[in-house]
């Protein structure tokens, strides 16, 4: 029965990896652009994935299994904030589609601790697609306007004052 839940447990650390590091190049990328918050965002968004693969692996670890730190895939190359946001909210609902059936698989094989961690990570999943795609409205509703502000307030910090008045 445990083998299965460290099965599943090692899928969602793959997955958390990964995530960490395409979160990790977007930030790169949007702080290379000037895009403040959304890179803020995305790191913001990576480290909270580290937090999952750490609660991942204690759990594996206490069944007595071994953390498996491969990535579920690489890194892809994506420059445009738009595609990055729709990328990064695709992902967060698999992860969250995928967590909820190994919730429900843990809990056929009688692994409550590990169905309510798969649960708890259901949440912040939902809530990291959400933050994802309430971005992808904005940059709809107000266009590359949006993201230049970002670039205007980076200008205005570096600049070392509030310029004329």
């Amino acid at each position: 029965m445990k083998e299965k839940s460290i099965e599943l447990l090692n899928k969602a650390v793959a997955d958390e990896l990964s995530a960490v590091h395409q979160y990790m190049y977007f930030h790169f990328h949007c702080d290379d652009q000037g895009f403040d918050l959304m890179a803020a965002m995305f790191k913001r968004t990576a480290i909270e994935e580290m937090i999952h693969v750490e609660k991942l692996a204690e759990r594996i670890l206490f069944l007595k299994g071994e953390v498996d730190m491969t990535l579920a895939h690489s890194v892809k190359h994506v420059h445009d904030v738009g595609e990055m946001l729709k990328m990064a909210a695709g992902m967060e609902e698999g992860s969250a589609n995928d967590y909820n059936m190994w919730a429900n698989e843990c809990a056929q094989n009688a692994d409550a601790i590990s169905k309510k961690l798969f649960e708890e990570l259901v949440g912040d999943e939902e809530r990291h697609q959400d933050q994802f795609e309430v971005e992808m409205e904005n940059l709809d509703k107000y266009g590359e306007n949006y993201l230049a502000l970002q670039s205007i307030e980076r200008s205005k910090s570096n600049s070392g004052g509030a310029g004329p008045q």
